[in-house]
């Protein structure tokens, strides 16, 4: 499992053959459109985590251009269903088989509306469990007990964590976060992408690895293996 960053919490996950976009918000992000062209990304599906407008930015142009099916809370897949785009339908505690594995749809704390204000149905993340692997894509999301359920049920090989502060978690809740899931390799997303969430990047590190954790900061269009 390849995980490829592109700011924000814009993903692109490759599992064998099959390609994944996770909350494309590139156009719009300062620190990534020169970097990255929507237009060359491989999607067979698109997964979003809630309506903001940094998360589903260009859901829309990149499954036109590719086809790719999106996968969301029930709101957000009507949404796009109405556009006349390819969508999965997903609510929290589900799970479903998808041809490149199993996805679970579990709960965030956060908001989530549509740029114009309309109803985005409610937050979540995602824990997929393909390749012999299994991660966690937390999506915006406060620090919550709900986290302490997932080990019940998954050994994860990956938890993919906000960081930035002000709208989700910070790093010490972060830190919590990974004890929470029971996972010490953490990837930090959400961070530097406007001024209110901007981080110090070593103090970031120094934190999970005081923990005895480490984070990775990737910068865009870096990758990570799983």
């Amino acid at each position: 499992m390849k995980i490829t960053f592109y700011g924000q919490n814009s993903l692109a996950i490759q599992i064998k053959d099959t390609h994944i976009i996770v909350d494309p918000f590139i156009t719009g992000n300062e620190l990534a459109k020169d970097k990255v062209d929507i237009m060359d990304l491989k999607a067979d599906y698109i997964f979003l985590t809630h309506a903001h407008q940094d998360h589903i930015l260009d859901a829309e142009a990149i499954a036109n251009n590719t086809g790719a099916k999106i996968v969301s809370n029930y709101e957000i897949a009507n949404h796009y269903e109405a556009k006349g785009l390819k969508v999965h339908p997903m609510n929290h505690g589900g799970n479903w088989n998808f041809d490149f594995g199993m996805v679970k749809y579990v709960n965030a704390i956060h908001t989530s509306s549509f740029p114009d204000g309309s109803y985005g149905g409610q937050p979540g993340g995602f824990i997929f469990k393909a390749d012999d692997k299994t991660i966690y894509i937390a999506g915006d999301t406060a620090l919550t007990m709900d986290m302490k359920l997932i080990p019940l049920q998954f050994k994860l090989d990956l938890a993919i964590l906000p960081i930035g502060d002000n709208f989700t978690m910070g790093i010490d809740d972060a830190v919590l976060a990974s004890d929470f899931v029971e996972c010490d390799n953490v990837l930090g997303v959400h961070y530097d992408t406007f001024d209110y969430i901007k981080i110090d990047h070593d103090q970031a590190k120094k934190a999970f690895e005081k923990a005895g954790k480490k984070l990775h900061l990737l910068d865009i269009t870096k990758s990570i293996a799983v």
